[in-house]
């Protein structure tokens, strides 16, 4: 499966900033500094059908909701994937002919529209949303706009008082992909929290979830909460983010049972059963709607000695190891490349499994999991601490060392995904 901006041969200036990517293991994952351009336009052909069957995000729906921000100053959370759409007639005189679809940031369509935007927050991979998975990222100031590019990633996670003095209104709009350990949904946690305490209203933009169609996976315990996990709901949560903030201020999850001054601007024409390619990968990593599918189950080798393909094209679409050479003929050799300049295997020939051309999943596939371990030589160095943080409990590691099947830990689950299932119900809006 491939984007749908791969389409069309695209001449894009990064999202939001004009830095050169060189998808040929060259990397420019460096700190936010000053970009040339927020502007982020750029064109894809479209059939109407393709279109018509499409969700359409809040964002594009800009019409409905502008006039809620005029006179306002405004604080917009945003990275790569924040952009408006919009699509005009190729060919006038023929109405069957492909749409020419265009995507502008947010930010640039704000500014236009006379929005009062004071500043930028940025989560993890950063405002262009290059950056290594945990990598630091500093803050900057945009050239064409002037405006403050400010991280919520590193030792700056929440909005501090002083960064939300000058803003009346914080807009968030950032694609999700329905993990837990995909952290935006933190950067979201954080963001409304700051805003709680400071009676400043959040403005949640929706957009679909590309795993929205399962919920799956062991409930997050307490004692294992952190930034790759929050909140006690299943790896796969199933929620758009928008009914994901809902859920965080129903249920009273910020800092003193806070309620955050929310709002949720919809999508149109979404429903969580239907197949969504996104237009822009959401991270480094994720490059295509393949990668997308497989990340929550892949995403546990990541607290293992077994490399995701971070360091090749492929990644979240492959696993392997130096050590499986015995078992696997597929090989891959990671390197440094964009959103991985230091990949785990740097150098060394790994073997392992390729799943480029695996069937659609629509639940956690346990057995990639259970069979490296299986034939890992050395059990005791296959996990590190970082599994738990991303299991969300110690379960999980214990279930697999124990040699239990993928079935006998998945009805583990199931008791806590029906009570799971029961809590979200209030907040979904599709």
């Amino acid at each position: 499966m491939i984007f749908k901006y791969t389409i069309l041969a695209i001449a894009l200036t990064m999202i939001s900033c004009d830095a050169k990517i060189n998808h040929k293991n060259k990397t420019t994952a460096k700190a936010e500094k000053v970009s040339d351009s927020l502007v982020a336009s750029r064109k894809v052909i479209q059939s109407k059908n393709a279109l018509e069957n499409q969700p359409t995000p809040a964002a594009d729906n800009i019409q409905q909701w502008i006039a809620l921000f005029k006179g306002r100053n405004v604080a917009v959370v945003s990275n790569q994937t924040s952009v408006v759409r919009s699509s005009v007639k190729n060919n006038k005189t023929n109405w069957d002919e492909p749409e020419v679809v265009t995507y502008t940031h947010l930010v640039d369509t704000l500014l236009s529209r006379g929005v009062l935007v004071k500043k930028v927050f940025a989560p993890e991979h950063g405002f262009r949303g290059t950056a290594d998975a945990g990598a630091s990222i500093k803050d900057g100031i945009d050239s064409k706009t002037g405006l403050p590019i400010i991280s919520l990633y590193g030792s700056n996670k929440k909005p501090t008082e002083e960064q939300l003095a000058d803003v009346d209104i914080v807009i968030f709009d950032i694609q999700d992909v329905g993990a837990r350990f995909y952290t935006y949904i933190s950067t979201l946690h954080y963001v409304m929290e700051a805003c709680s305490r400071l009676d400043k209203k959040v403005v949640v933009l929706d957009r679909p979830n590309p795993n929205g169609h399962y919920i799956d996976g062991p409930i997050l315990e307490p004692a294992h909460k952190s930034f790759v996990g929050m909140h006690p709901v299943p790896v796969v949560h199933g929620m758009t983010i928008g009914e994901y903030a809902q859920m965080i201020n129903g249920e009273r999850w910020l800092e003193y049972g806070l309620k955050c001054d929310l709002m949720v601007l919809k999508m149109n024409n979404y429903r969580r059963t239907d197949y969504y390619s996104l237009p822009i990968k959401p991270s480094p990593n994720l490059p295509n709607d393949q990668a997308i599918n497989l990340y929550p189950s892949l995403c546990f080798f990541e607290g293992t000695d077994i490399s995701v393909g971070r360091g090749t094209e492929m990644q979240f679409q492959i696993y392997g190891s130096p050590v499986l050479a015995k078992y696997r003929d597929f090989s891959f050799t990671p390197t440094p490349n964009e959103g991985a300049k230091r990949p785990l295997h740097n150098g060394k020939k790994c073997f392992g499994v390729d799943l480029r051309s695996y069937p659609k999943l629509d639940q956690i596939n346990l057995d990639f999991l259970i069979d490296a371990y299986a034939k890992a030589p050395s059990k005791k160095n296959f996990f590190n601490s970082f599994f738990t943080n991303l299991a969300g409990t110690e379960n999980l590691q214990k279930q697999i060392e124990a040699g239990m099947t993928a079935s006998e830990i998945r009805a583990s689950w199931e008791n806590d995904l029906k009570a799971y299932d029961v809590m979200r119900q209030p907040y979904l809006l599709y």
